[in-house]
């Protein structure tokens, strides 16, 4: 099946990148300049679709480094990212195989730059403010694009939580970084996440919250096999609100029970 890269509009400014359905990034246009969340897999020029939508200077910022959020980078001349995900990111950029096809079309991976909670991205009337979420990987980070009160989670905050992966953090330390940032759902009405079609609720942030809990505390006697390229694992169901705007209708923690 041939692949393609879905673009829609969200607002004027704001447009959902959603690559073959596999992955998705955003793109914030400020009055100054505009931020590329995620870049995907790099199946398609982001460069050339970008400048199709803004020709305002681009800046790039990697959610965290799993490969189907930054590989894209080589269209750009850098990009940002948690140091703390740096070793995982050259897990993937390193690899032989991704080497070979970026010498043969001509691309190659540009450094990262780092950002981190506290930093503030001020694209010309719009902001975004970084907050740290370590869980589904160590360096995972939130943006917060204050004057839509939008939050944008990467994989760290969504419907579909994988933390059955290396490299993720044990799930009671998922439940204790979350409580930090938790007063994000006082300055927040939705999230957009980093394989969305749409708005969620921010109230997913506490339902899922509940659920890796649930985990913690051993509350997983109808938890189902869960089976993924790297084997099997479990699937942990967490409930949503009633009448809240959600992109699912099922909601799930898929977890290694080994490693809890």
């Amino acid at each position: 099946m041939e692949k393609k890269l879905f673009i829609k509009e969200l607002k004027p400014y704001l447009y959902l990148l959603d690559e073959n359905n596999d992955a998705t990034g955003y793109l914030v246009i400020g009055d100054d300049k505009a931020c590329l969340i995620d870049t995907m897999n790099g199946c398609f020029d982001l460069k050339k679709a970008v400048s199709d939508l803004t020709d305002k200077p681009v800046m790039v910022v990697n959610t965290h480094g799993h490969p189907d959020h930054i590989l894209g980078n080589v269209y750009f001349d850098e990009a940002y990212m948690n140091p703390a995900d740096l070793e995982l990111a050259s897990l993937f950029t390193e690899d032989p195989e991704f080497i070979s096809r970026c010498e043969k079309e001509g691309y190659k991976m540009p450094p990262f730059k780092p950002v981190q909670g506290g930093d503030v991205i001020d694209l010309g009337g719009k902001t975004l403010e970084v907050y740290d979420l370590p869980g589904h990987t160590k360096g995972g980070i939130l943006l917060l694009l204050k004057e839509d009160r939008i939050l944008f989670t990467g994989d760290s905050i969504n419907q579909h939580l994988w933390m059955q992966l290396e490299g993720c953090l044990k799930m009671e330390e998922l439940v204790e970084n979350l409580d930090k940032v938790m007063f994000l759902e006082k300055e927040a009405d939705y999230i957009l996440h980093g394989h969305s079609r749409g708005y969620d609720d921010i109230s997913l942030m506490r339902c899922m919250r509940q659920g890796a809990l649930e985990i913690c505390e051993g509350k997983t006697d109808n938890d189902r096999p869960y089976e993924w390229f790297g084997g099997t694992g479990l699937q942990h169901p967490f409930k949503l609100e009633e009448g809240k705007q959600y992109q699912g209708k099922e909601s799930v923690i898929c977890y290694n029970p080994d490693t809890l």
